[in-house]
């Protein structure tokens, strides 16, 4: 009976985090489809769904303490427990950037319209790409799948910095919408930021499955 609620602890711990990234996935959604067409009211609607995410973070994190203090788990189950209360914290981190983001785009929102750099949106779906790959290698314990998105951070890292370049001249050359192309800037940094916490928990990923940190 004692081993029965063990292994329905760590169940129920591991449905809460696949949940919390599911409303991550669907978070980033929806900044790709607001900043695509500068919808504000989609933006106010990210803000306040991320309190969902960080009460599941605070529920989650309850959840790894207790079965710490209870279970005194060891090996595998350990290393799983640890690297979830770890992964919980980039998941979360992740949907703030979203927030953050959605902040930005309602004050573009307010500006005159300007084109944003065609790559913005690749490096988005890249960088959601990378978030569902690594979401998928927690579920199934695929490491091949982690060290790939350990791998395609360099690819949003070189989107950031021709990007970057690209609003730089921009800048320049139209200076009257200096505001809108700092806007953009921050935007970018946000979104290579989240590309760093799904790089984090990929390398937690794998020190589940392989036991090497």
């Amino acid at each position: 009976m004692v081993r029965q609620r063990y292994m329905a602890e760590l169940e129920e711990m591991n449905r809460n985090v696949i949940q919390m990234s599911t409303l991550l996935e669907e978070s980033i959604g929806k900044v790709i489809y607001a900043l695509k067409n500068k919808d504000s009211e989609v933006a106010k609607k990210i803000i306040k769904d991320d309190d969902a995410i960080d009460e599941m973070e605070r529920k989650i994190e309850a959840e790894c303490i207790t079965i710490i203090a209870k279970e005194q788990p060891v090996a595998k189950d350990l290393r799983r427990v640890t690297s979830i209360m770890r992964m919980i914290s980039d998941i979360e981190r992740i949907a703030d950037h979203c927030a953050d983001i959605s902040e930005y785009i309602i004050m573009l929102s307010k500006e005159d319209s300007i084109p944003m750099p065609k790559s913005v949106e690749q490096m988005l779906l890249k960088m959601k790409e990378m978030v569902v790959a690594v979401i998928d290698s927690f579920v199934n314990e695929d490491l091949e799948k982690a060290c790939w998105v350990k791998k395609e951070d360099d690819v949003v890292d070189d989107y950031f910095d021709s990007i970057l370049q690209e609003l730089c001249v921009d800048m320049k050359n139209n200076p009257e919408a200096i505001k809108q192309y700092a806007y953009m800037i921050m935007i970018i940094k946000y979104i290579e930021r989240m590309a760093d916490h799904a790089t984090n928990m990929a390398e937690w990923n794998a020190f589940i499955i392989t036991g090497d940190l």
